[in-house]
């Protein structure tokens, strides 16, 4: 099976936990040694928020500041490579074609940004769709899709399940600015929607949450099934 993980910087490296970047190189381990043909996509979190920050303060532009955000992202890709071991690729992949070719001769691949003004959200829905991937999984801060922003809207509603489409209705009119509630960017959503990608949404700051999702399908976050689709994939049952 091929699954794509995206692992928000904030959920990966809090304060640089050398402890919860090593649960998450074993959670990725765990999925190999399963069989997994694995890619791993990671954000930029606070760190990179704090350089944006400083940089928006001497001027500098949208295209820098992406620029600046990406680099962080591969620098907490690197901190992730460093905590695996054999079967990984040892640096980040910088484009999809080296990500899909390594992933294909069997490696573990681990990624941050791509492109200005493209999110590492996006970034893992584009290689999920250049794979053919099985599953995507956005492991965030946040457990699964709301309609509003559950940390201030009390009647906020979390979604069980939705089909892309709806993900796209739900994501859309949602800010993207600072303090957006939505846990996966519009970009993706559209990608997840064009490509009928399953997809799971959950809180991932337990790196074995991601495990128990992507072998079980036991989670408390959204999923995302495709019109059409068994609400129960068979890949799950094969690791009962």
């Amino acid at each position: 099976m091929r699954v794509v993980v995206s692992i928000g910087g904030s959920v990966l490296a809090p304060g640089l936990d050398p402890e919860r970047v090593e649960g998450f190189a074993d959670a990725l381990g765990t999925l190999s040694a399963e069989g997994c043909e694995l890619g791993a996509v990671v954000g930029g979190g606070t760190v990179a928020r704090q350089y944006i920050d400083a940089a928006r303060e001497l001027a500098a532009n949208e295209f820098q500041l992406d620029e600046l955000g990406i680099g962080v992202t591969r620098l907490n890709a690197r901190l992730l490579i460093a905590a695996m071991g054999h079967g990984v690729q040892r640096t980040p992949a910088t484009s999809y074609d080296e990500a899909g070719e390594a992933i294909r001769g069997g490696d573990t691949v681990v990624m941050g940004g791509i492109t200005p003004g493209q999110t590492t959200d996006a970034v893992a829905a584009a290689l999920a769709e250049y794979i053919d991937a099985e599953l995507l999984v956005f492991a965030t801060s946040a457990d699964g899709v709301y309609s509003a922003d559950p940390e201030t809207d009390d009647d906020a509603e979390q979604y069980g399940q939705l089909t892309p489409s709806e993900l796209v209705e739900v994501i859309a009119p949602m800010d993207r600015g600072a303090g957006a509630s939505a846990p996966v960017d519009l970009l993706a959503a559209k990608l997840i929607e064009r490509s009928s990608l399953r997809t799971i949404v959950l809180d991932g700051t337990d790196p074995e949450a991601v495990v128990d999702a992507v072998l079980r399908g036991e989670h408390s976050g959204t999923d995302i099934v495709p019109t059409g689709e068994s609400d129960e994939p068979t890949y799950w049952t094969q690791h009962e």
